[in-house]
């Protein structure tokens, strides 16, 4: 991809990211005395907007509604493949049986009609393929990916749509798998960072579907062949499909390959629940998970945040790129190089079609959580406050669309553009503009959304460690909400 972007871009690309990281450039000719460029230091920086053009994917229904994606790219003979399934994601599990759509995922690659767990692993280690079903504990979506060779791709697809289309889910692979589950739910209560994150997000999102983190043990004591069979059969359906290729292939080649495998893959015509919005928190709430004896803190800051359609979307991912989007962020160069607090300090957020979630989070010695805290806290207060000066924004926005040119070169990449673009509706040209959409972002803006999803009544704070290290600095916040490692509250 990245022999699409001009020569200058490329160059810009690299610039802009030897700018913000501070790394020491190799010197290319004399960019000095090229049009609108300067020397910063050493390195090349040009101010006009990174131009790029991303190949154009195809796109077509099979005759089962298997929605088709196509972005070719012969430059190498192998080929990506993805399969969504809208509505097969832990967002739909049964209420009393959350985790169900990633046993169900987790198990498909286990045992076909026609193979054996061992064959279909035989299959894929010989020809140098992969093939992996995953499904997110809050995601809408399960999905089917892999890759193979050009040569072997008949082969490849084949495999996967028979892992999709036919898993037997054999009873002893279910049996191994409820030992290993077991064994790996006992090591997740003892991490901080799936404390801190479990507590994080049921204070954002409550009893909603998003606010899921893993799956449950009741609901790994009550799986059964049935239950997977049921799931399996009501969501596992072509009608809300999506499959997303790229690599070395046509439009025609792959929809001619896909109709001859999924051929057998009948529409439901059933319909699926909608989405819905979860309430948001009432107020602040501070939140503490014990951890007794821990050396350390884990700190999450974290609010509910907006639909990926939402037109603050832009805006907020610079602001979040200045606070804590990086090793650049504020977060890090605060409480990393200047207190030593911790390793690390980063923020994140995500969107979806109704809501997401943005968090700032980092580890710190126990004996330093009271002034990391405050000083956490502090660096979200200033993005309200104070207008990011012009130069860090510049920076900023100019780290993120170099960060954008270069992930260009990875036809994976490519291909979750479009799969994005394509499930939440975005414009045509949404990729192809988004430099320019990102340039545009101003001081204001990144100032007015920091106001609105940060504000102090909307934070959720929850900190995972020593109880008599961490409380002291959790009461200074407000009431404290205790909870044990099992996630009961403590009495």
């Amino acid at each position: 991809m990245i022999r699409r972007l001009s020569a200058a871009a490329v160059v810009c690309a690299f610039a802009a990211a030897v700018a913000v990281h501070g790394e020491a450039p190799a010197q290319q000719g004399n960019p000095a005395k090229a049009a609108g460029t300067v020397l910063k230091g050493r390195a090349p920086v040009n101010k006009d907007v990174l131009k790029v053009s991303l190949p154009k994917a195809q796109e077509a229904d099979l005759s089962n509604g298997v929605h088709l994606i196509v972005v070719e790219d012969h430059r190498a003979p192998q080929v990506f493949f993805q399969m969504l399934v809208d509505g097969a994601g832990g967002y739909y599990d049964p209420p009393a049986m959350a985790g169900l759509a990633g046993f169900t995922a987790a198990l498909m690659r286990e045992g076909t009609t026609t193979k054996s767990s061992e064959q279909v692993s035989e299959v894929l280690d010989r020809l140098a393929a992969a093939v992996a079903v995953g499904a997110g504990a809050s995601s809408a979506f399960a999905t089917v990916s892999g890759n193979g060779l050009t040569a072997n791709l008949d082969t490849v697809l084949s495999l996967m749509a028979d892992v999709l289309m036919n898993p037997s889910f054999p009873q002893a692979e279910i049996d191994r798998y409820k030992a290993r589950t077991k064994a790996a739910f006992i090591n997740q209560r003892t991490q901080p960072g799936f404390l801190a994150q479990e507590r994080l997000s049921q204070a954002l999102f409550g009893d909603h579907p998003l606010s899921r983190v893993a799956p449950t043990p009741a609901a790994l004591d009550a799986l059964s062949r049935e239950a997977l069979v049921e799931f399996h059969k009501a969501h596992y359906v072509p009608d809300r499909a999506i499959l997303a290729v790229a690599g070395d292939i046509s439009l025609e080649q792959a929809k001619t390959k896909s109709e001859a495998v999924f051929g057998g893959w009948q529409k439901s015509g059933a319909s699926i629940a909608a989405q819905t919005a979860p309430a948001s928190p009432a107020a602040a709430t501070v939140s503490f998970v014990a951890r007794p004896g821990s050396v350390q803190t884990s700190l999450r800051v974290g609010t509910q945040s907006l639909e990926r359609t939402n037109a603050d979307y832009d805006a907020l991912t610079v602001a979040n790129r200045v606070l804590g989007g990086g090793p650049t962020g504020r977060l890090f160069s605060h409480l990393r190089e200047e207190k030593g607090y911790t390793y690390g300090a980063y923020s994140s957020f995500n969107a979806t079609r109704v809501v997401g979630s943005w968090s700032a989070s980092t580890d710190v010695r126990s004996e330093v959580t009271d002034p990391a805290l405050t000083d956490l806290l502090d660096e979200i207060r200033q993005m309200r406050a104070v207008p990011v000066p012009d130069k860090e924004l510049a920076d900023t926005k100019k780290a993120l669309v170099a960060g954008f040119a270069l992930s260009l070169e990875s036809p994976n990449a490519i291909l979750n553009n479009y799969i994005e673009r394509y499930i939440y509706k975005l414009p045509a040209d949404y990729w192809d503009t988004y430099p320019s959409r990102i340039e545009a972002i101003t001081a204001a803006d990144v100032q007015r959304v920091a106001s609105k999803y940060w504000a102090a009544d909307r934070l959720q704070v929850v900190a995972v460690g020593d109880q008599s290290k961490v409380e002291p600095a959790l009461k200074k916040l407000g009431v404290v909400q205790a909870f044990g490692a099992d996630g009961k509250p403590i009495k």
